[in-house]
């Protein structure tokens, strides 16, 4: 119990009950003290006993409104004096107020002021009647309006619930501030910077959710780093097998099986380079091995290679290029592995290669007219071992890694890559990439061996 006590008053849901709680309490203190003081100052106002001023001049009161009466100069006089006029006959039935909820008819006797005019009373109203010519006259007090009192007490309530509220928002802020610095905090994990941890300065719920955050930023740059570790021990221990088998294979004599055994080597040997590759670039914080180079000139250049291509290489370049600063080699590995797919699978036709510029990016396409990509597959090509046709023959494909490695390169120069085919007719493959590119870290020791 008593544990319980300490940990109830500092849970975050409590304070903010007792915030919201005490928002309403305030409100409708305000609130009702400001309409009682209203109140009690309309109340006041009609209480008090008509002044001896219309005491004294009933009469000239009602000669001035005249028999027969004349309504326009009694509603002069009641707006000018702040009176409420009645008029009773049997062909008149009038009053100056419109609004009043004066009931005559409940009227009680009070006292004879005159021969001609006595003193009512309408609940705690006075009313005075006066007789004449077969009319009867009712004067009584008009209700006051809001005064300048009441208005102020308006404003003041107002005002104060205002800073009731401004309150409020300053105390919930300073609450959710750790909600604030756990964003930040995640945003900088997510950018890579893995040793960064949210500094905890609560004991309440939010800071057990900081203190969660940072056991996740820990546990996550663990496995990141064994899984780093692992990479390197694939990069070193698998190649040096297959270096030797290189070795030897160049000792056997030239046969059909040799030749067999040296594409299966060096599938091997692609698809661990792939394997690495990809993971390198599966991170946010991948370095980049970036140079300045004029990009068209640069495709131009990397089209060279495929001038054998029988169903013939279109390019495409603009009047005027433009200077980038890029990765030159997995550009080249990007660019090899798109215009390579095209020629699988164009079907001997022409490979279209287009570059272009907009204000802001290069834009690369590759465009073919050969087989296409099925919608239910189109949407999985870019996903890491994902293949439209099942067999895994280098002939019909490889393993599935090429475009997912084509968009890690895409997105690791902060770019995108986009896929559209129609079966039977082609498939394009557009490549984006900001012209202005962000500075990136360079590599570590253990990245570059890796490669």
């Amino acid at each position: 119990m008593k544990s319980l006590v300490p940990r109830v008053a500092g849970s975050l849901y409590f304070r903010l009950f007792l915030i919201f709680s005490g928002t309403v309490l305030f409100f409708l203190i305000t609130i009702t003290l400001s309409i009682r003081q209203i109140d009690e100052n309309w109340r006041r106002e009609r209480l008090n006993p008509l002044p001896v001023f219309y005491l004294d001049n009933v009469r000239l009161l009602v000669d001035a409104i005249g028999i027969p009466p004349d309504l326009q100069r009694a509603e002069e006089l009641a707006r000018d004096l702040s009176l409420t006029i009645i008029i009773r006959s049997p062909y008149i039935n009038w009053q100056s107020d419109d609004q009043s909820d004066l009931d005559i008819s409940s009227a009680v006797f009070v006292r004879t002021l005159s021969d001609e005019s006595e003193m009512l009373a309408v609940g705690s109203e006075q009313v005075i009647r006066v007789a004449r010519g077969g009319y009867e006259y009712f004067l009584n007090r008009k209700a006051p309006s809001l005064s300048d009192y009441d208005y102020a007490v308006v404003y003041l309530g107002l005002g104060f619930a205002i800073f009731i509220l401004f309150s409020n928002y300053l105390l919930v802020r300073r609450l959710m501030d750790p909600v604030r610095r756990l964003r930040q905090g995640a945003e900088r994990i997510c950018e890579g910077d893995l040793s960064y941890r949210v500094e905890v300065t609560r004991a309440d719920e939010l800071g057990e959710l900081t203190e969660s955050v940072n056991h996740m930023a820990d546990s996550l740059q663990s496995m990141l780093e064994a899984k780093r570790q692992l990479l390197l021990a694939i990069s070193h221990e698998l190649r040096t097998p297959v270096t030797r088998a290189k070795l030897q294979l160049e000792f056997m004599d030239d046969t059909d099986l040799k030749e067999t055994l040296r594409d299966d080597i060096n599938e091997i040997d692609l698809l661990i380079s792939d394997l690495i590759e990809a993971e390198r670039l599966s991170t946010q914080h991948s370095a980049l091995m970036s140079d300045d180079v004029d990009f068209a000139d640069y495709i131009q250049m990397l089209s060279e290679q495929f001038h054998n291509y029988e169903g013939g290489l279109v390019l495409q370049l603009p009047q005027e290029d433009r200077a980038m600063h890029i990765d030159k080699l997995r550009i080249r590995l990007l660019f090899a592995n798109i215009v390579n797919n095209a020629i699988r699978h164009g079907r001997g036709r022409p490979v279209t290669v287009n570059v272009s510029f907009n204000a802001l990016e290069a834009v690369l396409t590759i465009s073919d007219e050969g087989e296409g990509i099925a919608s239910e597959h189109l949407k999985h090509v870019k996903e890491p071992f994902y293949r439209v046709d099942n067999s895994r023959t280098r002939n019909t494909g490889g393993f599935g890694l090429g475009l997912y490695l084509c968009n890690l390169i895409a997105e690791a120069h902060r770019g995108r890559m986009v896929i559209d085919s129609v079966p039977g007719q082609g498939t394009r493959v557009r490549i984006y990439l900001p012209i202005e590119q962000q500075s990136v870290n360079p590599q570590s020791p253990d990245q570059r061996a890796i490669n």
